[in-house]
């Protein structure tokens, strides 16, 4: 066997502080946590040993050159036996449990994981997995002694209340515990809110609200006046429902515990309405979304096509990430122009907004014109007085680019073109946010819920989960923060949209006499910094 090992960070530790001691082993084929060992014959379990400011992966082949070993890396989570090396486990009492007793498998094996990409070439790498998520054999939790508390923070999302109540079911009849606590008003509820108990019986019915059945806020994260509460409360599960800022909040927490060795599972649960999580498929809430979005994009055609000349703008949810734009107008075949942040536009000259726009009033007699809130802001902020105003969560705050837009085009033809134009704005942010999740989403936030309840039971900590590649994985909070997705310009579902609207690609922008875009390669579009101004 021939091993290639390489390191990021700036010290490097021996070969044999990467091999087991004879104690670890022992725990290790006592307890369900997998070996943290390098590929032996026959068997393979790549784990990444990460600590607080570096990162080991270790790759490893059989009889091959190690610049030709298969490439298979473990994007690992933190346990809690990182830090309590003699932490007990008990058997996981799904074993006897009705709902499981025909189950096949009822346990998830240490050694299944998902692969990040699954499509691959001949000869290519294996690259990164993820553990996979589910049930395991031991748990380190009993149930009679878990204290859970359950969080969410930010903006609103069809769903919240969903994950909330199966996070309590989940807790309650699949591992017996009795005592959950609702975290009111979001991180600052940790300190300054009172507290309310979560059984089967309160949340109940709370799927069938929009909004959050423990109300929410931004910022007030002090990650140490959270532990302090957490640590006096005797919590020793946290679910943390939220974005990007509340994820990076909780990978804080669970820093914070680990530094104090407290015996406390952090699972957050990823929430975003614009889908700009990376790494998981999509974010729960994201299929309600779009298709509320239908019927405030159905409003403004039945609006436009009633009316000479009419133009209809509908502002969708992104500040950064138009997937709730693209994809709503893929499902919708009324639209005409889909404007998202990931791709510039110009309003005048050849190929620009103003002329496809006379083009398909001249042919329609009516245009409707899907637009996220994210768009266009650096045309908003030269033509209006831009603030630096953030809000709690240190998100600047937008400008109205549809109204903004809808007064360049009303201007334009009233002024400059001389043409009668009926104008018709459309802004459902508030309503999409607030209604309940469709029966997709539902049964999302279900598998998302139990999969972070099965994950903390087993003493993961420090994790969010989601689906990727259609399976729930545990994935490390840092790799869900690090960056944010969005829509590639370079990728087939944009050119998808490009050929359903028949719109202008606006990569070029000939004979222009202001708001000139140059890019000089598609690749630039991809790369390029999304600013918010």
């Amino acid at each position: 066997m021939e091993a290639s090992i390489s390191f990021l960070g700036s010290t490097k530790p021996s070969l044999s502080s990467l091999i087991p001691s004879s104690n670890v082993l022992h725990r290790c084929l006592r307890r369900d946590f997998p070996l943290p060992a390098l590929k032996l014959k026959n068997v393979s379990v790549f784990p990444r040993i990460s600590h607080r400011n570096r990162l080991i992966r270790a790759q490893c082949s059989d009889g091959i050159a190690p610049e030709e070993g298969d490439g298979f890396v473990l994007e690992d989570v933190p346990h809690l036996t990182k830090f309590l090396p003699d932490l007990p486990s008990y058997p996981n009492p799904l074993k006897e449990s009705q709902a499981y007793a025909i189950v096949k498998r009822t346990f998830v094996s240490s050694e299944d994981v998902v692969a990040q990409n699954i499509v691959v070439q001949k000869g290519s790498k294996r690259g990164v997995h993820f553990r996979r998520a589910g049930p395991r054999e031991r748990v380190y939790f009993r149930s009679d002694d878990v204290k859970a508390c359950i969080v969410t923070c930010g903006g609103l999302c069809p769903g919240i209340n969903t994950v909330i109540r199966e996070i309590v079911c989940g807790l309650h009849n699949m591992y017996g515990v009795n005592n959950i606590l609702g975290i009111e008003g979001g991180y600052k509820g940790f300190y300054s809110k009172n507290t309310m108990t979560l059984t089967p019986k309160v949340v109940n019915d709370i799927h069938k609200r929009g909004g959050t059945f423990l109300q929410t806020s931004r910022g007030g994260h002090d990650t140490a006046k959270i532990v302090d509460n957490i640590q006096d409360r005797g919590i020793n599960q946290v679910y943390i429902i939220g974005g990007d800022g509340t994820q990076k909040g909780a990978e804080k927490i669970y820093q914070e515990v680990e530094r104090r060795g407290l015996q406390v599972a952090v699972s957050g649960i990823p929430k975003t309405i614009d889908n700009d999580i990376a790494v998981i498929d999509k974010s729960f809430g994201f299929d309600t979304a779009v298709e509320e979005a239908q019927r405030a994009i159905n409003a403004a055609h039945v609006e436009v096509e009633s009316v000479e000349n009419g133009v209809g703008i509908v502002k969708l949810m992104g500040r950064y990430s138009g997937f709730i734009a693209m994809i709503a107008t893929l499902a919708n075949r009324d639209v005409d122009c889909c404007l998202i942040p990931e791709s510039p536009f110009f309003l005048e000259g050849k190929g620009g907004l103003f002329e496809f726009i006379e083009q398909r009033l001249k042919e329609n007699r009516h245009m409707v014109i899907v637009i996220a809130e994210g768009a266009g802001q650096d045309y908003v902020s030269q033509s209006m007085l831009a603030s630096e105003t953030k809000d709690a969560s240190g998100n600047k705050l937008l400008l109205d680019v549809g109204l903004w837009l809808t007064q360049q085009i009303k201007d334009h033809f009233t002024n400059v073109r001389k043409m009668t134009i009926n104008m018709k704005y459309i802004d459902p942010t508030y309503m999409i946010r607030a209604i309940p999740s469709n029966a997709s989403d539902n049964v999302y936030c279900t598998l998302l819920a139990q999969s972070a309840v099965h994950g903390a039971m087993a003493g993961y900590s420090g994790f969010t989960v989601g689906p990727v590649n259609s399976r729930h994985a545990y994935i490390p909070i840092s790799r869900v923060t690090e960056v944010t997705n969005t829509v590639k310009l370079t990728d087939r579902m944009w050119a998808r949209l490009l050929a359903s609207t028949n719109q202008p690609s606006f990569v070029t922008n000939e004979g222009a006499s202001q708001n000139v875009i140059d890019m000089e390669t598609p690749e630039k579009l991809d790369n390029m910094k999304i600013s918010s101004n």
